[in-house]
């Protein structure tokens, strides 16, 4: 079978620049379990579900401004076998008490710390940030409030939670870094490319993980073994281990597939492959969130709004926008906003490719058309529509949001999630596509809407109206996170926040 992957050498991670072997570990055993096991108690399990960041450690991982960055992630999601040959630096090769990382020295000076629970995580995440190759103080007077004048982004922390410090002296201590000195060795290690990602195959009672060489192997694979757990991130599938106890008998791993890793903004090339040649945005399905973030740069305006609203950074360093949607849960952040920007997907599998309109791919409660041996390749978005304007020559660019209603403002899961992508010609409303999660059992799209705006001129009384139609949109459901009364009210206010933050500013209400 082509699937089978001789075993050439020992698995082993690099941890703390010391090569550690893995035989015998059980397959679903976490990286933070088996960190801790090996005595490097720094990181710490305090939810088991990524909210925390008390787990967070580095990873050495393709950058995008330098051949390698250090990201961080939550280690108590993580398989195992995913870092197989692959660097890690925990909070305790950062620094020891008696020569102290930069980031451990301010956290220190500036009271950032008080139990220490959570502030190994901290560290972690904050010396990510630290040895992030773009950071670069900003303009005079381009400060914000999640800013610092060192160019320290405050989102790097966003996944981190502090129960008896108080965030203040944190962010001191992280506006008050510069940048790292000249015989910084982890940042002299930024200009050498990562480990390539190593063929793996570990097996131990009876369970199996697998990180096959390409895409046709995983393929191979899939065909023979459909009830196979495909893992990338393992943001979604680590928590089911961890708090439900889920053990799959087999695991693939593909989130360092380069079949899936693809990123092409503009006129495809002609190459015969399914979904090539056109004007597009193609994204591969392994990309995480924040390299597609990165990588769009802000040229869809309509994602830009969605990324920061999705968990937290420490998880958007894993999450991949195929697993994402190969969740098929009803209250992803991206299916909204991919949706009303007209997405559809690649299909995979032994028998060929097929592109899914992403409006047709979700069948029920966490089901869709992907058949058990497929696996999302890709996902494509028109252009020049999802970036800079309707489409054609002289026309005014389409109106974007994503709106996100939730109990915190970041790192939460919605009550109600919409994206908005509508096109306004001479002050008519030419086509809207709005995407809608957390109100029904799937994705979906609010159809009667936009029939009830489509041809209608842009205005308070036609939004007022299509806002009434768009209240009675789905069926939402009674749950811990909001009633079904809400969730149906704030379908209709996010239409008329959506109209008044298109408004021309002098035409705003008070």
């Amino acid at each position: 079978m082509s699937t089978t992957i001789p075993t050439l050498r020992a698995p082993a991670i690099k941890v703390n620049g010391k090569d550690t072997p893995l035989d015998g570990v059980p397959v679903h055993t976490t990286v933070l379990d088996w960190l801790r096991d090996r005595g490097l108690t720094g990181a710490k399990e305090g939810c088991a579900e990524g909210e925390c960041g008390a787990c967070s450690v580095l990873v050495a991982r393709p950058g995008i401004d330098s051949p390698t960055e250090w990201t961080a992630v939550n280690a108590c999601l993580l398989p195992l076998g995913s870092l197989d040959g692959q660097e890690v630096i925990t909070s305790e090769g950062l620094g020891s008490s008696t020569a102290l990382h930069p980031v451990q020295q301010e956290l220190a000076v500036r009271g950032g710390s008080q139990c220490g629970f959570c502030t190994p995580g901290f560290v972690c995440s904050m010396a990510a940030e630290y040895y992030r190759s773009g950071r670069t103080a900003p303009a005079a007077g381009q400060c914000d409030h999640e800013h610092g004048p060192n160019g320290f982004d405050l989102h790097a922390l966003s996944g981190n939670l502090c129960r008896c410090t108080g965030y203040r002296p944190i962010r001191d201590a992280a506006y008050a870094l510069g940048g790292p000195e000249a015989d910084d060795a982890l940042a002299a290690r930024r200009s050498i490319p990562p480990p390539q990602p190593a063929p793996t195959r570990l097996t131990v009672a009876g369970a199996e993980f697998r990180r096959p060489a390409g895409l046709d192997d995983v393929l191979e694979l899939l065909a023979e073994r459909p009830d196979a757990q495909l893992v990338a991130g393992s943001t979604d599938v680590g928590v089911e281990v961890n708090l439900r106890g889920v053990r799959a008998p087999l695991v693939v791993a593909v989130d360092r597939l380069a079949e899936l890793r693809e990123f092409e903004f503009g006129p495809g090339e002609a190459t015969g492959a399914v979904g090539r040649g056109r004007n597009q945005l193609r994204i591969g399905a392994a990309l995480t969130l924040s390299e597609i973030e990165r990588l769009l740069a802000g040229r869809v305006p309509l994602l830009a709004q969605m990324f920061p609203q999705f968990a937290s950074r420490l998880i958007r360093n894993s999450a991949t926008i195929g697993g994402n949607l190969g969740t098929a849960s009803p209250i992803g952040d991206t299916p909204p906003a991919l949706l009303a920007l007209d997405a559809s997907l690649v299909l995979a599998s032994r028998r060929g490719e097929r592109i899914v309109p992403l409006a047709d791919y979700f069948t029920g409660y966490r089901q869709t058309l992907k058949a058990r041996d497929e696996l999302i390749r890709a996902v494509i978005i028109p252009l020049p529509l999802a970036s800079t304007g309707a489409g054609g020559v002289g026309e005014e660019p389409a109106l974007t949001a994503f709106h996100k209603i939730a109990k915190r403002r970041f790192d939460d899961i919605s009550s109600v999630a919409v994206g908005y992508c509508v096109e306004v010609q001479d002050g008519v409303v030419r086509r809207a596509r709005i995407g809608l999660g957390g109100v029904a059992a799937t994705p979906l799209r609010a159809r009667a809407t936009e029939d009830a705006l489509t041809g209608r001129p842009w205005t308070e009384r036609t939004v007022r109206e299509a806002a009434a139609v768009m209240a009675g949109e789905g069926t939402p459901m009674d749950d811990h996170r909001a009633s079904a009364p809400y969730r149906s009210a704030m379908l209709g206010q996010s239409l008329l926040r959506f109209y008044a933050q298109h408004l021309a500013p002098e035409a705003r209400p008070e």
